[in-house]
């Protein structure tokens, strides 16, 4: 394991997968307790830093530090003295001061935590920075995909829809190439980012002709918080060309699944009946969420350093 988990690309493949059997044990190891939780990072303190609204993240990582016995501070910029100036700078001085031993940041700047973890001694897991990654997400997903069809390696993966803003897709690429899959983005061209041609993907514009006999299609939320311009001409164009309704969930394997990181905007990148419906595994990606950044805080948090 590496110091921190600051990208997806810091993972090698073994130890990704290092990541993925540990968080299968510790699934095991908690299944049917009455009190989900081990005594592992009793003692320890985790700091949930987040400078951006969240839920499901925020939420899971709090779960996660807790069912491991650790201490939990969660920390939101606002209502702190980030309001009246505060610098990260200072502010890691402060939890480097109450002796954080793992710091788990969400910043709307890209590279905030690349900063965050040169000024302080212990862990720190990228939990989401601007639009640059997410790297606990795209293990969640790789788990997810390994639990539904066996492995990763091999598997005809698709991603749709906003990739120029989502921090989740460039981690996916970067983790389930990694790992061996096959990726396709698909996408308007102005929701491509410049210099998609270096990404170990493949780009197509046609999504019915990208889902064919694929194993796992993943539809990403438009993130029109992150827009100053219109990317595309409206919203039911946009649903038309690239959202998952059941006419394109039948052009899948009859295996495949279908995935949203979350939140999801229903009836425009899917359909209230394919979210709800057979092979979704949304609401799983959500339970996964816990059990495998328990898996990362164990690692990260147990290694000799």
């Amino acid at each position: 394991m590496p110091r921190h988990l600051l990208s997806a690309g810091d993972l090698t493949r073994e130890s990704a997968l290092h990541i993925l059997d540990t968080t299968e044990r510790i699934g095991q190891a908690i299944a049917g307790r009455e009190v989900r939780k081990l005594p592992t990072l009793r003692g320890r303190t985790v700091v949930n830093l987040f400078y951006e609204d969240s839920t499901r993240t925020r939420l899971s990582f709090e779960a996660a530090a807790k069912r491991l016995s650790a201490d939990v501070i969660n920390f939101s910029a606002k209502g702190s003295s980030v309001s009246k100036g505060e610098s990260l700078k200072d502010t890691a001085w402060t939890l480097q001061a109450i002796g954080a031993d793992a710091i788990v940041c969400r910043h709307s700047s890209s590279g905030a935590p690349h900063q965050l973890s040169g000024w302080v001694d212990g862990h720190v897991i990228n939990a989401g920075d601007g639009t640059h990654e997410h790297p606990t997400q795209a293990l969640i997903d790789a788990f997810t995909v390994r639990k539904h069809l066996g492995d990763v390696e091999g598997k005809r993966i698709v991603i749709v829809g906003d990739v120029i803003h989502s921090r989740v897709a460039r981690s996916n690429v970067l983790l389930l190439s990694t790992l061996g899959a096959q990726v396709t983005l698909v996408a308007p061209p102005t929701l491509l980012p410049k210099g998609i041609e270096s990404w170990p993907v493949t780009v197509d514009y046609d999504f019915d002709r990208a889902l064919a006999g694929v194993d796992a299609v993943m539809m990403l939320r438009v993130q029109r918080e992150r827009m100053g311009d219109a990317f595309f001409p409206t919203t039911r164009e946009y649903s038309r060309q690239y959202g998952l309704d059941d006419r394109r969930r039948a052009l899948i394997a009859n295996h495949g699944i279908v995935m949203h990181p979350g939140p999801m905007v229903r009836g425009m990148e899917i359909s209230p009946s394919v979210a709800d419906g057979p092979g979704s595994v949304i609401v799983e990606q959500v339970a996964n969420g816990v059990i495998v950044r328990m898996a990362v805080l164990y690692l990260l948090l147990s290694a000799r350093t």
